[in-house]
């Protein structure tokens, strides 16, 4: 993008330095609103939940039953009964099979649960992404973009599959547990929860600082990413400097900075589970030691289900529910870890999806017309025709353009007087044929808006007019076509194209009248032909083709491997800088938009080529307004307007042989007395 924009991004890769942040306030809501999309999986999986803990406990209970009632009494007999024993196993042993079959069902729905979740918010936030202004993609890595759908979503998928369903069925474990030992006995129930209180006085301290270190963790993640992808992107520059051994530092700077946080992280998370387990069996030894005394000293016991001695089958089932009721606070304790990693993740997919959005505003749109004989009529139609017009909501004639610039001021009014007066409109006001008369009105603009890069600059395009930007670095030719296509809007001023604020025109229709050819170019992984087409999808393979051949493209396209259908992967590694450049071209001619932006089209194109590709430069450019932002002067000679950029400012304006008479920075630039840089 723009030079500024970069110089601007002062939060780079290199300096970047996470901070302990700690997950954004309803992040867990936001996350149980998509989960709750699947309502009726949800109820479901609750319903196994509980059947799944109602067996646990149940069974916990019954050996009371099996051990006072089924097998004291058989001790000592010569000819027991083993039916009434057998009949009590088997109903047991279906209590443990119910147990196991729905643990089974609540796994496997939690699953598609999980992958509808990740898809529907994976889906969400690339939407959401698409309409981001520029601004954000300039201002932000793309490594660590890319960590929010890699890394981050990969925490949410654990804390979906196992942390959430785990610590529900762990908590309403713990619930059945201490209800039945409450029915068992109170006094050993108290004795349990003081212990409890102990232990949940030490998990929280661990949990607690854990839970900072994952946050701390999934933010190092995501910057080592970004250096990662930045390193790959400038793998030729690190070698060409030799700056192996700088980048490699750098790295391990940051990946140290991951370790220590993920060290720090996994140590005290991992602590948490043996605390509790260790815990557990000093509960479990404390309760046998109670226990054991008071059965043998017949103390007595009373629970909800009543009053008498402490058995030894009461006995065996309270050591049991016991571990039944610790166990499940460990896991809590440790999925928590988890969830914490997860809330921590989720926060910055959450973040991603909560920045501004690319304001739009305009209710222009741009329509397919057709055009009378006289040159003027034009009826809107629903094919393509060559012809386009801005079209008006209804209830709008015109006035609105005309009464904003008369509030910014005379100048504006008088020149949006005269765009008005140029244009061919329809009777109704409704229809402005599409032209490409572009002017600009005491434009002030800066990408931060304390350091202006453009200042008060005026001047216009008439239609039909190839206008050319010439200046050093910095002096602001890329940030004028920025402000005609509305990547960044401008502080200060007015553009109208054909009579029309832009501000008032719908951005995708004012991006599909212009075409673009960038510096740098971006292939996609597909055919060449895909490539090609991605300038107009719904063009014939015959349409490509032409477009090809109209910038000289075709020749070189088809002694590839396998022609137009060749595949193209790592961005066009395969190709040359300048055939590239003749494919991005090619995108650009298929597109056939009314006007054209050439952001240095040829700069990366040898001295030969340039010489074929301005042939079918020339050819694509007829009838059309077109911008060139070219470093080679010798490419814009043929210009019909040639202005000269000079740290935001217009410092001249004229054709190639009127600047070359003036002798003045044009000149100084075209004969080499001056560096273009």
């Amino acid at each position: 993008m723009a030079e500024q924009t970069k110089q601007n991004n002062t939060n780079t890769i290199t300096n970047r330095r996470p901070g302990m942040a700690k997950p954004a306030p309803g992040t867990t809501k936001r996350i149980f609103g998509y989960i709750m999309q699947y309502k009726v999986r949800v109820v479901a999986i609750v319903a196994c939940i509980l059947v799944g803990a109602a067996a646990q406990a149940g069974s916990a209970l019954f050996l009371q039953t099996l051990i006072d009632k089924y097998i004291l009494p058989m001790v000592g007999e010569t000819n027991p009964d083993w039916g009434p024993l057998l009949r009590a196993i088997t109903l047991i042993g279906c209590l443990y099979l119910a147990g196991i079959l729905t643990g089974w069902l609540w796994q496997w729905l939690i699953v598609t649960v999980e992958q509808g979740v990740l898809k529907k918010i994976r889906d969400d936030m690339f939407a959401h992404q698409q309409r981001l202004p520029i601004r954000y993609f300039d201002t932000n890595e793309h490594g660590d973009i890319m960590s929010r759908y890699t890394n981050d979503t990969d925490t949410l998928r654990q804390a979906i599959s196992q942390s959430f369903p785990q610590m529900f069925s762990a908590i309403i474990s713990a619930l059945a547990a201490i209800i039945s030992m409450l029915w068992l006995s109170v006094p050993i129930t108290v004795f349990v929860l003081l212990f409890t209180v102990l232990l949940f006085v030490i998990v929280r301290k661990i949990v607690g600082r854990a839970g900072r270190y994952f946050v701390k963790q999934q933010q190092w993640l995501g910057d080592v990413n970004a250096f990662v992808e930045e390193s790959v992107n400038g793998q030729k520059v690190i070698k060409v400097f030799n700056h192996e051994d700088t980048t490699q530092k750098t790295f391990d700077e940051k990946n140290q900075e991951l370790f220590e946080a993920s060290a720090e992280a996994n140590t005290w998370g991992n602590v948490t589970m043996p605390v509790v387990g260790n815990m557990g069996y000093m509960l479990y030894i404390l309760l046998a030691i109670v226990g054991g005394a008071m059965a043998l000293s017949g103390v007595g016991n009373f629970g909800l289900a009543g009053a008498g001695t402490l058995t030894l089958g009461t006995l065996i089932s309270l050591l049991t529910l016991s571990r039944s009721f610790i166990n499940p606070l460990g896991q809590v304790s440790m999925q928590l870890n988890m969830v914490m990693m997860a809330l921590a993740g989720a926060s910055r997919i959450f973040q991603l999806m909560d920045e501004p959005v690319e304001a739009d505003g305009g209710t222009v749109t741009l329509v397919n017309v057709e055009l009378g004989e006289d040159g003027r009529t034009m009826t809107e139609v629903d094919h393509e025709t060559g012809h386009w017009a801005w079209k008006r909501e209804e209830g709008d004639d015109g006035t609105r353009s005309m009464a904003a610039a008369h509030a910014l001021s005379p100048r504006a009014a008088e020149v949006a007087t005269k765009a008005r007066e140029s244009a061919i409109t329809s009777p109704d006001g409704r229809l402005t044929l599409l032209r490409g008369d572009v002017r600009f009105t005491d434009v002030t603009f800066g990408y931060n808006p304390d350091k202006p890069v453009l200042h008060d600059i005026t001047w216009f395009a008439k239609p039909g007019q190839k206008i050319a930007l010439v200046g050093a670095t910095g002096a602001g030719k890329t940030t004028v076509t920025n402000l005609i296509n509305r990547f960044y809007d401008i502080q200060e001023g007015q553009i109208l194209y054909d009579g029309i604020s832009i501000k008032g025109i719908c951005k995708p229709d004012l991006r599909r009248s212009l075409g673009v050819v960038l510096q740098d170019v971006n292939l996609f992984t597909g055919t060449v032909m895909d490539n090609i087409r991605y300038g107009r999808l719904n063009a014939t393979d015959e349409e490509c083709i032409e477009a090809a051949r109209l910038v000289n493209a075709d020749s070189f396209i088809r002694m590839l491997p396998q022609g137009y259908q060749t595949v193209l992967e790592g961005d066009g590694s395969g190709l040359s800088q300048g055939q590239r450049q003749l494919i991005s071209i090619a995108r650009a001619a298929v597109a056939d938009p009314p006007a054209l932006i050439l952001d240095e089209a040829t700069s990366s194109i040898d001295t030969r080529t340039e010489e074929v590709v301005q042939a079918g430069m020339d050819n694509l450019m007829k009838g059309r307004t077109v911008f060139v932002i070219a470093h080679r002067l010798s490419t814009v000679r043929n210009s019909d307007v040639i202005m000269v950029l000079d740290h935001g400012n217009i410092i001249e304006r004229g054709s190639h042989d009127e600047l070359i008479a003036q002798k003045g920075e044009y000149y100084q630039l075209y004969t080499g007395a001056v560096e273009l840089e």
